[in-house]
């Protein structure tokens, strides 16, 4: 006979693992097998089945499918989320778009509190980087309806940042224009003694000279997307981010992320095919895929 402790505790992982994901997305309800829970996920055109076995052996979770690459780190093993001391209330930036040719690049702040770090914890927010386009549109979405107008975008179209880059030459420069001008855009709205941002150099952040920093606990950390503010500004970000995309694919222009041998090919055929003022508006020129084929 099946220790019923075992049972238990699958059926109390199974749950925890269904509460996690169906925040974000489509998901079956969990039903009991003679020896396993399962439920499943639906994610885009793909269907895939958690099933969590249990025995004389102990508890075995089973996935079935192709998950994504964001799904899958969320159904590994040991892939839990790190549990941190959250300030009671601050504001946290992060961006998007710099190691990629194609599209903008933007940078989100956004402001939370006690109250709303456990609505969005509860959203499931976390790094946009686990995260699917379709988990980051619903749930940027539940973001904005809880955050109202707690947070701050500044995107920079890829026009506008070739400009600056001719005017900076260093992309650090960009970075810390553009996150300290969200960061004193959404201070101008609410109140909050603790930023946290994601280091992006080893200098610290430099704001304009009306900012007085010394009235500010200011830090900046390696994947700070860990604390759930960073986390919201990066959904936020992304999904700015995804609607650029897709404004010109309805343009007629389909058009790829990241900086991948395919997006040079890509690049090559639409320098055939268009003037250097086009290019000049869908990419960022400073890349060697760009800069050595003009």
């Amino acid at each position: 006979m099946t220790d019923i402790f075992i049972k238990n505790q699958a059926e109390s992982e199974t749950q925890n693992l269904y509460n996690k994901v169906s925040n974000s997305l489509q998901t079956t309800p969990i039903i009991e097998k003679d020896y396993h829970f399962e439920f499943s996920i639906k994610e885009e055109k793909n269907t895939v089945k958690v099933l969590f076995y249990f025995g004389k052996k102990g508890i075995k979770k089973v996935i079935q499918g192709n998950p994504s690459e964001s799904l899958n780190y969320i159904l590994s093993e040991g892939k839990t989320e790190e549990e941190i001391n959250e300030p009671k209330e601050y504001i946290g930036s992060d961006e998007t778009g710099k190691g990629d040719v194609f599209g903008p690049l933007i940078t989100c702040a956004f402001y939370t509190n006690i109250e709303l770090t456990k609505k969005l914890k509860q959203l499931g927010v976390r790094d946009s980087k686990n995260l699917s386009d379709i988990q980051i549109k619903k749930i940027s979405t539940g973001i904005k309806k809880l955050g109202n107008d707690n947070f701050e975008i500044i995107a920079i179209n890829p026009e506008k940042y070739n400009e600056l880059y001719a005017r900076f030459r260093n992309i650090n420069e960009i970075l810390n224009w553009s996150h300290s001008k969200a960061i004193e855009n959404l201070l101008s709205k609410v109140s909050a003694a603790t930023i946290i941002t994601d280091k992006f150099r080893k200098k610290d952040l430099k704001f304009s000279k009306k900012f007085d920093n010394d009235a500010y606990n200011i830090i900046q950390e390696t994947k700070a997307e860990k604390y759930v503010a960073v986390a919201a500004a990066s959904i936020l970000a992304k999904q700015k981010q995804i609607e650029w995309f897709e404004q010109k694919k309805k343009e007629g222009i389909e058009l790829k992320r990241g900086a991948s041998n395919e997006v040079k090919l890509l690049i090559e055929k639409l320098i055939k095919e268009k003037d250097s003022e086009s290019i000049n508006k869908i990419a960022k020129l400073h890349f060697k895929t760009v800069k050595n084929l003009l």
